[in-house]
């Protein structure tokens, strides 16, 4: 029996992070062979996630906004309100996917978006993530289980960027951190959510 398309989920109001984590996890630890993928859209409540290999050395000052310890690969990095978390839970092995190839796809996915708003975007060797004039616009950590990944990506659209100054964003001193809002007026989470979740759909579910 064929296994339906992506399903797209839409978390309402600001979501808390190990809350969020768990549900992936249990979703990804109790999926079946013919369990379709999910894709989830939020923001979260401020919040510094530190990925696996993160280095608490890289938490400068971080007040009251709560550490998170992530099961996700990579360092640390700030969420909150105005940036657009996609998670994506997606069975790699069923859709033939490597890692690699996963991360190079969103990667993509996020710079075609960006040249739509006029924006020339890039790739950092060895630094997973999209750039603008050298500043980090997204943000993407993944975590693999028996074939099926979760997490996904951040982009950063209308927000407050403070945050990030207070840690060295994915483990990367004084590496300076941008938005989509810094380059163009009036965008929305929910707008950009639609399109580049709507994509990457579409890209799954081509030949």
């Amino acid at each position: 029996m064929p296994v339906s398309g992506p399903q797209l989920r839409r978390l309402a109001g600001r979501q808390d992070y190990a809350a969020t984590q768990q549900a992936m996890r249990c979703f990804t630890d109790q999926r079946e062979a013919d369990t379709a993928d999910e894709i989830w859209l939020l923001e979260h409540d401020p919040v510094y996630s530190m990925g696996l290999s993160a280095d608490p050395a890289h938490l400068l000052d971080v007040g009251e906004i709560p550490v998170v310890k992530s099961d996700r690969g990579g360092q640390v990095t700030y969420h909150g309100p105005g940036q657009l978390v996609m998670y994506t839970l997606l069975d790699l092995s069923r859709l033939g996917l490597g890692v690699r190839d996963y991360v190079y796809l969103l990667e993509q996915l996020v710079i075609d978006l960006l040249d739509t708003f006029g924006l020339d975007a890039q790739r950092r060797e060895g630094a997973p993530g999209v750039y603008v004039d050298g500043a980090k616009i997204a943000s993407l950590g993944l975590k693999l289980r028996r074939g099926r990944c979760y997490h996904g990506l951040s982009l950063n659209v209308d927000m407050d960027l403070t945050p990030f100054s207070r840690i060295n964003p994915c483990g990367y001193a004084g590496l300076p951190v941008c938005q989509l809002a810094d380059y163009v007026a009036g965008v929305e989470v929910g707008t950009v959510g639609k399109v580049l979740s709507t994509t990457l759909i579409r890209t799954l579910e081509s030949p």
